[in-house]
Parts: C-alpha cells; structure tokens; sequence
C-alpha cells in the first residue's frame, strides 16, 4: 500500500513538473527544445498540405453538390455509417417532368415526342452526372480525406510527444520520417487528381455527345403546330431551325469503362512496341517546362514512348523539337 502511495506520489510529481515545464515554455520562461531548421520546414509544408488539401476538398464538394442541406444530410449519414437515400438530381427530375409533359400532350405530336427526347437526354446526362459524383468521390476525395484523417493526424500526435530529451530525439526522428513521406503523399494526390479530371472529361464529353445527338433529333422534327398569328400570315408548316454547333476540336469519343476504350488501348500498344506514331493534337498545350513541347490544337506530331517515363506521357517531336506531352491532348492516328 505504501509502495503504491509513493508511486502515484512520483508519478503526480513528474506530471506536475512537465506541466510547469510547458507552462513555462509558453509563457517564454524556459527554453524550448529547438528543431532542426529541416524538420521545421517540412512541419510547414506539411502544415500547407492540410490547408489547401481541406480547402480542395470542401469546393470538390460544393462543385459536386451545390445543395447545402444535401451535404449536410450527406455526412450526417456518413458519420452514422449509414447509406443516405438515393435521390434524382436536377438533371433528372427536369427529364422526368419533360417526359410526362410530353406523354401528356401526345407523343405522337412533334412538340410532345421533342419533349420526351429532350428529357431522356437530360436522364442521360443526370445519369452522367451521377457516374461523375461516384467517380469523383471515390478516386479523388477520399484519399484527400484518408490524408487528413490518417497521415496528418499521425504526425501531430509525434509531434506532440515532447517528454524528456531522449523521448524527444526519437518522436522527432519518426515524425521526420513521417513528414518526409508528404512528398509521396503530393505524388498520390497527383494521380488522384489525373483521376478527378479524367473523370470530368468524360462527363462533359458525354454531355457533348448527348447534346449534338439531341440536336439532330429535333432538326428533323417539322413545325405542325402553330400560333393564330402565324396561321393568318402563312398557311403552310415551317420547319424547326436549330442552329449548328462548330467546335475546334472534336472531343474524344466516351468509353463504356475507364481505361477501355481504343483509344487507351492504342497508347498501351505504343508503350510496349517502344515504336512511334503520328498523333493529333486535341487542344492547346502550353509548357509548362522546358522539359514539355508546347501544343497547337489540330497539329499533327510524332509521339514515341521513353521507358520510365510516367504513363500519362509521351515524347513528342515536331521538327526539331522535341520534349514531354501528355497523352489526354493526342488522338493516334492509324
């Protein structure tokens, strides 16, 4: 009994001295245990990291969901483990109010089938949407989100360890090593976003698609219905005039999958004969070092592939030039 008295005496002693100890290092009074100029620099990077990574993270999700109340509802339910409910999107329930307006007024009138077209596009592109959200959320926001909640939080609990010196040399040299691994951490979050605007390219490829097939469509619909104005000034029916739409560059063609379409399959067939072909330029590319060629929408170049380097590149050369350019602004020609 009196041995255990002595120990919880000791040990309120040794707790009362740290927190004097800290106290004292706030209030200026005693010296701090200082970090080597390295490790503060990399406590500061780490530091920006959460920042910007929380701030990425908390616009994704507005960009993603506009709806405040919905977000909220969101994580109420992600915190509770629970699915929330699956709901339409404005998307769709714009093409749902359009397909039963259209039975309404008769699919069999130009105006009633042109409103049930228009609403199964928007189906369309609400499903898009949806493709997107899922995409997004699973190959970008929750490695943003596994950082902050994982890595991050891992470090400040090393770092907080600040008990004798010797305690403190070894949770600064594992927080160091744990800091460091922020690099890697930016080289993931780098592929996690390729991930995120792969996937947006492909949603906005498909509303494009969706759209100009919608646009044909109505383009062969005639005009039989009129207003009494119209009627009493001409008496023949008059064709629906939609206006064409031009683009610079055609966009890539939407694939089922990821990484499945012909076009992935061509590049991956480029990787292994360690050949070259010509490639057309989708967009404008511009350098962004001298390692990078800049690109000119519509220009055709010659792109070969340099054994490790980074998939999502290849070399190009245009003359005498020569230098990276990434493979989302090239279509391989046959």
């Amino acid at each position: 009994m009196d041995f255990n008295v002595k120990r919880l005496a000791a040990d309120a002693g040794t707790f009362l001295s740290r927190a004097v100890q800290f106290t004292e290092e706030k209030l200026g009074q005693a010296e701090k245990t200082e970090l080597d100029a390295h490790l503060e620099k990399l406590l500061v990077r780490a530091e920006n990291t959460k920042q910007w990574t929380e701030r990425i993270m908390k616009q994704t999700e507005v960009l993603l969901q506009p709806n405040p109340n919905v977000r909220l509802e969101e994580f109420v339910y992600e915190k509770l483990e629970k699915k929330a409910p699956t709901r339409m999107n404005n998307h769709e329930l714009l093409g749902q109010s359009m397909i039963e307006s259209g039975g309404e007024f008769g699919p069999g009138t130009a105006y009633g089938n042109a409103l049930i077209k228009c609403g199964e596009t928007e189906k369309q592109i609400g499903g898009a949407e949806r493709e997107l959200i899922q995409s997004s959320a699973i190959n970008f926001l929750t490695p943003f989100r596994n950082f902050l909640e994982g890595d991050f939080k891992t470090i400040l609990a090393e770092q907080e360890m600040r008990m004798t010196q010797s305690e403190f040399d070894r949770q600064a040299e594992i927080t160091r090593l744990l800091l460091e691994g922020v690099s890697s951490t930016h080289a993931h979050h780098l592929r996690c976003l390729n991930d995120f605007v792969e996937a947006q390219t492909t949603y906005y490829a498909q509303c494009y698609h969706y759209m100009v097939d919608l646009q044909k469509q109505l383009g062969s619909f005639p005009s039989t219905f009129s207003n009494n104005n119209q009627s009493s000034m001409s008496g023949g029916a008059s064709s629906i005039s939609v206006p064409t739409i031009s683009v610079s560059a055609s966009l890539p063609s939407v694939s089922a999958g990821r990484g499945g379409s012909a076009a992935s399959g061509g590049f991956n067939e480029l990787r292994s004969s360690n050949g070259s072909r010509k490639a057309r330029v989708l967009y404008d590319y511009d350098a962004a070092s001298s390692s990078e060629l800049s690109l000119l929408a519509d220009e055709v170049i010659v792109v070969s592939s340099v054994p490790g380097m980074d998939s999502d590149w290849l070399m190009g050369e245009r003359g005498n030039q020569k230098g990276k350019v990434p493979i989302t602004y090239l279509e391989l020609l046959n």
